[in-house]
């Protein structure tokens, strides 16, 4: 068997493109793949192209060589896009070896470890009364670990979500800042007014929802080391079970400064694109969970590599889940193959519908009971996808809300 086609669809799907990536074969077997780094898609899909002429011809049962292959074919090594590219490819040879075998992914990795995946949900109302009644509905619907929400304008009135263009409200009174910046452009974040908040409600949310349920709160690297070190002074001991990439991640040593401010666990990984990026962060036990991203980290064939690291450490694998159905049966088989495993993120739940899934255009054999997802034992990775629907839909142009701080300053989304 050797691969005859490689094909990517950057597409819009819900709220967000997707890039999805179809490798063919001369015996007719097929296997589709998913790119996580968002709202560089078209980035991703030229590297994609820069390796159809690497691998056609090539075996696609020898995945192990095709990812050394791929990430030694140039002279720069590594990279983001590099990695989610070979993300992709790495996914759909495993769905194809699955198929060509057939058996789930799982059996590739070992077998299963446990029949049932948990998952960590998120709140999506402003931190508030409402984020804590959303946290009461999520308890009663099977959900045991989640994220409060984090605070995007300080204030204590209207909330945003992450896919929308407006994240606070700019002041409208006539004052020194009134005629600084036009009106509608309201992307501010204010980290400290933010944290304030944040901690507020947090501390509130742990008297009312009690000690068992697992807590944490994602700051999505938008902190400096001073502003994440207050914000976890704020709260007494107990009340946060994760913190979740609370600083950027280019230097570890500053992590390391604040690993020694704070008790709380870190959850940190999502942005990591290969094992080294892992190393000092393992190495030097600053995280305690490992939010890698299949979709990013190189795929299967890297994660499972970062897993048996983190295992010898004592570290839970927790990933990162914001993309689609392809990305989360990859990232099912993945959970239900390792030891060291907390839970798996999901977009879909009781408190957050993000519109990723859409059974017309992707059918997942995976399906979720009580905040767990059953896994499927359906060959590959248990997806189908409608092409003829990839084939008539269409890219759309979106980046991250590009925020501000009222100076007018640049800062982090």
């Amino acid at each position: 068997m050797k691969i005859k086609n490689i094909i990517s669809y950057p597409v819009w799907i819900g709220s967000r493109n997707q890039l999805l990536v179809k490798i063919e074969t001369d015996n007719g077997l097929e296997g589709w793949g998913e790119s996580g780094l968002s709202a560089r898609e078209l980035g991703v899909s030229g590297i994609v192209e820069h390796y159809k002429n690497l691998l056609v011809g090539m075996n696609p049962l020898e995945i192990g060589k095709i990812w050394q292959r791929l990430y030694r074919s140039q002279y720069f090594e590594g990279g983001r896009t590099i990695t989610a590219a070979i993300s992709a490819i790495d996914l759909a040879l495993h769905d194809i070896k699955g198929k060509a075998l057939d058996v789930p992914v799982y059996e590739l990795l070992g077998g299963k470890q446990r029949e049932l995946v948990p998952t960590f949900a998120t709140t999506s109302e402003a931190p508030g009364p409402k984020m804590i009644d959303q946290a009461k509905k999520l308890i009663k619907s099977g959900w045991q670990a989640f994220r409060l929400s984090l605070s995007q304008d300080g204030g204590d009135e209207e909330f945003e979500s992450i896919y929308s263009n407006k994240f606070s409200t700019f002041p409208t009174s006539e004052d020194n800042f009134s005629n600084f910046r036009k009106q509608e452009d309201n992307n501010i974040f204010e980290p400290r007014e933010s944290l304030n908040k944040t901690a507020k409600w947090i501390i509130e949310a742990r008297k009312e929802l009690g000690t068992e349920v697992v807590l944490g709160v994602d700051l999505h690297h938008r902190f400096s080391v001073a502003e994440a070190a207050s914000f976890c002074n704020k709260l007494p001991q107990g009340t946060l079970d994760f913190l979740e990439e609370p600083i950027r991640d280019e230097t570890p040593s500053a992590y390391k400064a604040l690993r020694k401010m704070t008790n709380i666990p870190f959850a940190i990984g999502e942005e990591f694109a290969s094992k080294w990026q892992f190393i000092p962060y393992i190495e030097n036990d600053i995280t305690q969970f490992a939010r890698v991203d299949i979709c990013n980290v190189g795929g299967i064939t890297e994660s499972m590599k970062v897993a048996g690291w983190c295992e010898s450490h004592y570290i839970d694998m927790m990933p990162h889940n914001p993309l689609g159905p392809i990305c989360t049966a990859a990232s099912i088989h993945f959970g239900a193959s390792v030891p060291n495993f907390a839970w798996l993120e999901t977009r879909e739940s009781a408190a957050e519908n993000a519109g990723f899934t859409n059974d017309e255009i992707i059918k997942s054999s995976h399906y979720m009971e009580n905040a767990m997802y059953v896994v499927s034992k359906e060959p590959g990775l248990g997806i189908s996808v409608n092409e003829d629907y990839l084939k008539n839909s269409k890219f759309k142009q979106w980046d991250p809300p590009q925020l501000e701080r009222n100076d007018g300053s640049v800062t982090n989304w």
